[in-house]
């Protein structure tokens, strides 16, 4: 969120229901509508699921992140099946298990990135073979490289 964005939410939750249509608040409400539409999405949505046998998984990748275990070892652990684990991960989250243990990768590297971690580093914990896979994955996924998407955040805290 921008600087500009921030303060326009922080100003307009103050605004009265009602205000004058051609007034200093209507123009204000168009400024902050602007900026919404401008505003970046950011891809760095993970829900967690509330079961509890999918709570001690989370909790389990969250503490070893570089196990790259299968859906089946995962359910094994669990004490489920691959079928069981599948669907309720799929309905508590709304993803795959493949696309949540990827998102979890993700907002684990930009909060190691955003704490000093080279990217080096990071793709060694998260369990990648090589520095190009990671850096692939999170292309794939932000849409950038992890260089660039720390940069970005950087600068526009600035």
């Amino acid at each position: 969120m921008t600087p500009l964005l921030r303060e326009l939410l922080v100003r307009s939750a103050h605004l009265p229901a009602l205000y004058e249509e051609d007034g200093a608040n209507s123009r204000l409400v168009a400024v902050l509508l602007d900026e919404f539409a401008a505003a970046q999405i950011e891809d760095l949505h993970l829900p967690m699921p509330t079961d509890s046998r999918l709570r001690r998984i989370v909790d389990l990748m969250i503490a070893s992140p570089a196990d790259r275990g299968t859906l089946e070892a995962w359910a094994k652990r669990a004490g489920m099946s691959e079928r069981t684990l599948a669907r309720l991960i799929s309905r508590e989250t709304g993803m795959s298990f493949g696309r949540w243990r990827q998102q979890l990768g993700v907002m684990l590297a930009v909060k190691w990135l955003a704490g000093g971690a080279s990217i080096q580093q990071v793709a060694a914990d998260l369990g990648y073979e090589s520095v190009p896979s990671f850096v692939t994955m999170f292309r794939k996924t932000l849409g950038t490289s992890p260089g660039r998407y720390m940069a970005e955040r950087h600068s526009g805290r600035s």
